[in-house]
């Protein structure tokens, strides 16, 4: 039994978007940062991958939609990673202070 990618595509695409995926699983683990912030920074980096590997093999072009959308997301990754912290520690806003 032969096993096909979708829509007849090459074997050196599978396994150079299985590289990609596996890099971007493994990546995160090696940043200096809280984990949580790097692994949320890299789903952002992650949608605007989606929208180019569909543009750049796919040749389906990003609308407005997805434009905006992908926008957001990096907005998000700014505001989650790179915000400033309070010196000296930070606070949970879901633990009550004593």
């Amino acid at each position: 039994m032969w096993l096909w990618l979708r829509e007849d595509m090459s074997w050196s695409l599978g396994v150079i978007g299985g590289f990609v995926l596996f890099a971007y699983g493994i990546i995160p683990t090696f940043q200096p940062s809280h984990f949580h912030r790097v692994y949320a920074a890299y789903g952002g980096i992650f949608i605007v991958m989606a929208l180019v590997w569909g543009w750049l093999f796919e040749k389906i072009v990003p609308d407005f939609t997805d434009i905006v959308g992908s926008s957001i997301a990096i907005i998000g990754v700014v505001v989650i990673f790179y915000m400033p912290r309070k010196i000296g520690g930070e606070k949970s806003i879901w633990v009550n202070p004593k």
